[in-house]
């Protein structure tokens, strides 16, 4: 009987994706996984990155603090040959640490992530991602539930990730990271 091999693909396999079909994919401890679509209303993943991201890019621009990006856009965490390829729906990077920025990907943890969670995304948005953003040190993390119409904001301590705060409608989401940073959940969901 034939076994199947374990075949681990690294990011420069990941690469020789065509452009459409990696904007498809993430790259976790070397599988391809397929990013799927969120079920429920047609846009509304849609629509809560982009009430969310208006919010976070006026205060960041306001503020000259730095950057935010949308997916489909690679962030490469980890060494060559164990990298981890995520596309957070927003990202954040400080002007500080714009060196990660590059022509096709940013290399290394953003300072904030915030991942907008569906069904299928759910266990790996709260419990891997939520590992992996902590390894690689991403100082905030974000885990957005249009469906409980709620974001839970985490920030890196000594051990993991610790609750800042949950917020929900009629509340307004503070951000450790980003003193001042005031989003009333009303005008996200």
């Amino acid at each position: 009987m034939a076994t199947k091999a374990q075949i681990k693909f690294t990011y420069e396999d990941y690469k020789s994706l065509p452009y459409l079909e990696r904007q498809r994919y993430e790259l976790l401890e070397g599988e391809l996984i397929p990013m799927t679509p969120s079920p429920g209303e047609p846009h509304q993943h849609q629509r809560t990155v982009a009430n969310l991201g208006f919010h976070l890019q006026m205060f960041v621009r306001h503020h000259r603090l730095g950057s935010v990006y949308y997916a489909p856009l690679d962030v490469v965490l980890g060494e060559p040959g164990e990298e981890q390829v995520v596309q957070p729906d927003i990202l954040f990077i400080s002007q500080r640490r714009r060196r990660i920025i590059r022509d096709e990907e940013i290399r290394g943890a953003p300072d904030l992530v915030v991942e907008v969670i569906s069904a299928s995304t759910r266990e790996r948005d709260r419990v891997f991602k939520r590992r992996l953003y902590a390894k690689y040190g991403v100082k905030e993390y974000w885990i957005v539930d249009p469906e409980a119409k709620t974001i839970e904001v985490l920030t890196l301590g000594e051990r993991g990730y610790e609750r800042a705060g949950v917020y929900t409608e009629g509340e307004v989401l503070r951000s450790p990271l980003l003193a001042g940073l005031q989003i009333p959940l009303d005008e996200v969901f």
